[in-house]
């Protein structure tokens, strides 16, 4: 049976309706991230203001800036391009990860962070960010050009490579003890899989046996981690350690009612509420605009889904639509997560709402996922579109070649 998500290339929408939708698409994905992300900022100044005045406010703005600039650079070069690179961006991730893992100290129990110096102060990245993009990027590049294999795991163009490069990744990540991103890559590589035709047979199995054996060694060898997996489910009973932030959370959305009690209002972001401007500043949504902003945006994200999953499935190439389907899925998962963590619906993970909280190195990604959405919607509207732009910025700066030789 064909997948549903592979493209069928005898069934197509004619040229100029096919480039259409995706220019139409692309326009709606556009205003939908620019409002989520102008919420974001106003909400963080909202939620800092009266601990770091506007600190974190500009330092979010400049950080919008660069993301904006490094999701113009991924759209000039094309995915296309960028996926014959990936193996560089892999590696490029294992050694920053593994810089974070040995390098750094831990942060709240995890190794997730590099901190360098930095005119006007410390400057932390975050390497699991660029694994997302270093992944989605290679595996949607080997799925599309592999397709035929993908269940022939004897097979040298089979699956088996995919699954040891994004698992020497994955494993990196899970030994900073970020187990949220974990479960993220692990869950964005098997729905790419799954996309590009590979049974469910070769799909459940891990699923089945590899999560009770993750939870499993969990209990056993870090009961510190297992009784923040565990505590979600009655946050009361543990109010001065691991349930502390989550009531508090909970608190927030509770005072907030529907309508809330006022921008910039807020009692809980007063040094009650920890990663209030981070992790749960949806927390402070809630309790400032109340239970209908909250609404808004997951509707926000839900839009979001629909332009980025339009783009994906309109495009003219495997590669653009298991890379698109890669990006949504990584943005979107990480959206229903933090939801779900504050809410007290899935245990309390480090795992940021994109787009509006804090964190310069998240907020770039985001963008460089939107920037990779954007080269496919013009791919599909107009192929050849990136040799174009880079033959032309390459007459542009002809000058530079002056060393060259004349014949």
């Amino acid at each position: 049976m064909r997948n549903i998500f592979t493209p069928d290339k005898n069934i197509e929408l004619p040229e100029d309706v096919q480039s259409q939708k995706s220019i139409n698409y692309a326009y709606g994905l556009i205003i939908t991230v620019a409002l989520i992300t102008l919420f974001g900022l106003t909400m963080l100044y909202s939620t800092s203001y009266n601990t770091a005045g506007t600190k974190f406010f500009y330092n979010q703005l400049a950080w919008a800036f660069i993301g904006v600039l490094s999701g113009a650079f991924v759209f000039t070069i094309g995915h296309k391009k960028l996926g014959e690179y990936s193996m560089l961006l892999i590696i490029a991730a294992v050694v920053l990860l593994i810089i974070a893992d040995f390098c750094f100290p831990a942060v709240k129990g995890a190794h997730r962070w590099i901190r360098i110096k930095f005119i006007g102060g410390p400057m932390s990245i975050q390497p699991s960010e660029l694994a997302k993009i270093a992944i989605a990027l290679y595996i949607s590049k080997y799925c599309a050009d592999n397709l035929r294999f993908v269940n022939d795991f004897f097979c040298r163009e089979g699956p088996i490579r995919p699954c040891i490069v994004c698992g020497i990744v994955i494993f990196f990540v899970l030994a900073g003890k970020d187990l949220g991103t974990t479960i993220l890559l692990v869950t964005v590589c098997m729905i790419v899989f799954f996309a590009a035709g590979m049974r469910l047979l070769y799909i459940l199995p891990p699923i089945i046996f590899g999560g009770p054996l993750l939870f499993f060694i969990i209990k056993k060898f870090d009961p510190m981690r297992w009784a923040r997996l565990t505590t979600f489910m009655n946050p009361e009973a543990d109010l001065q350690d691991d349930g502390y932030q989550l009531w508090n959370s909970l608190l927030a959305l509770g005072s907030g009612k529907w309508f809330g009690i006022g921008f910039m209002e807020s009692r809980l972001k007063a040094k009650y509420l920890p990663e209030a401007h981070t992790d749960f500043i949806l927390s402070i949504v809630g309790e400032e605009l109340g239970l209908i902003s909250l609404c808004l945006v997951a509707l926000a994200y839900i839009v979001f889904m629909y332009f980025a999953m339009k783009i994906s499935l309109n495009s003219r190439t495997r590669q653009g639509m298991l890379l698109g389907l890669a990006i949504t899925s990584v943005l979107i998962f990480q959206s229903v997560i933090n939801i779900g963590v504050v809410s007290g619906g899935l245990p309390t993970k480090g795992m940021p709402a994109p787009f509006i909280s804090y964190g310069g190195s998240n907020l770039m990604m985001c963008m460089t996922g939107v920037g990779l959405l954007l080269n496919i919607a013009a791919e599909t509207a107009s192929p050849g579109f990136n040799d174009e732009i880079i033959a032309a910025i390459k007459k542009k700066f002809a000058f530079l070649t002056f060393f060259r030789r004349k014949k």
